[in-house]
């Protein structure tokens, strides 16, 4: 552990001079890549299938491929100073003659996407289960809309609380980060990349949910959540950011029990919309 701290130390002074190892360099280009494309096929299996809260979200498997594409595309970018770092304590250890395995960041990666896939499966069985228990109920001229507007103050509300500190803490400290769950080989990496993602839905779970209380199929609230998730991840004031976040979302969460129809960017759903459908 302490030739992994001497590394990790090593990081840290060359991050504070501003300089970046090339292979870290190349990981962000990739992930940023990866990202863009991840936008554009979300773009393409999500056209025309926005009707604001309650969009329709399709057949399980279409949805989880779906879910998957669109945590690439919105997580990918503020992820990206954690697999940088994991890759320049790799290039450490390569350069001290210490083990390594050849995949790990790749395993890192798909352990965070695993996490998320679980927490896409989690949110689909909740809305499946709501629209069976709730009927009508939830239909936009009934309590839709109310509905929509209280998980936006939730979301608003959790941004406050210190389960929210404490979990955007380990998103925002990449190198304290690996180095208190540092686990040798590809078992390892996936191990950490599993729980790095269990942070991160603890951090952002919020921002999720108020993404499908906007209309989970937009583009557009993709990108503004997305968005969010960065500056709260990557701003240098944390506090700042917070509230920020918090208060926008607070705000979002009048506009749509005041005025809906004047919230931009807004599909309001028709009269007999369902907040759950499934179809």
């Amino acid at each position: 552990m302490s030739a992994q701290v001497n590394t990790g130390r090593a990081a840290l002074r060359a991050r504070r001079r501003g300089v970046l190892d090339g292979w870290q360099t190349a990981t962000y280009a990739i992930l940023v890549g990866l990202a863009a494309l991840a936008w554009l096929l979300s773009d393409l299996r999500m056209s025309g299938m926005d009707a604001g809260p309650g969009s329709p979200l399709g057949a399980f498997g279409f949805f989880i491929v779906t879910w998957v594409v669109m945590m690439a595309a919105m997580m990918f970018p503020s992820a990206a100073p954690m697999v940088a770092t994991f890759v320049g304590i790799q290039r450490g250890r390569r350069r001290k003659a210490m083990p390594t395995q050849a995949g790990s960041t790749g395993l890192f990666v798909a352990g965070y996407l695993i996490t998320w896939t679980f927490g896409g499966v989690l949110a689909y069985g909740i809305v499946r289960i709501a629209g069976a228990l709730a009927g009508d109920h939830l239909s936009w001229q009934h309590g839709g809309r109310w509905l929509a507007a209280g998980v936006l103050l939730l979301a608003a509300a959790y941004e406050l609380t210190p389960l929210k500190r404490a979990c955007l803490t380990r998103c925002r400290g990449p190198l304290a980060f690996i180095l208190t769950n540092w686990r040798d080989g590809r078992l390892g990496a996936l191990r950490m990349g599993l729980r790095h993602g269990a942070w991160c839905v603890g951090c952002c779970w919020g921002l999720m949910a108020a993404l499908f209380a906007l209309g989970v199929m937009s583009l557009a609230w993709m990108a503004l959540i997305g968005a969010l998730i960065a500056l709260e991840k990557l701003l240098p004031w944390r506090r700042p950011g917070i509230a920020l976040v918090s208060g926008l979302l607070a705000v979002l969460a009048i506009g749509v029990a005041v005025a809906p129809a004047r919230v931009p960017g807004l599909a309001v759903p028709q009269s007999g919309t369902m907040m759950t459908s499934m179809n």
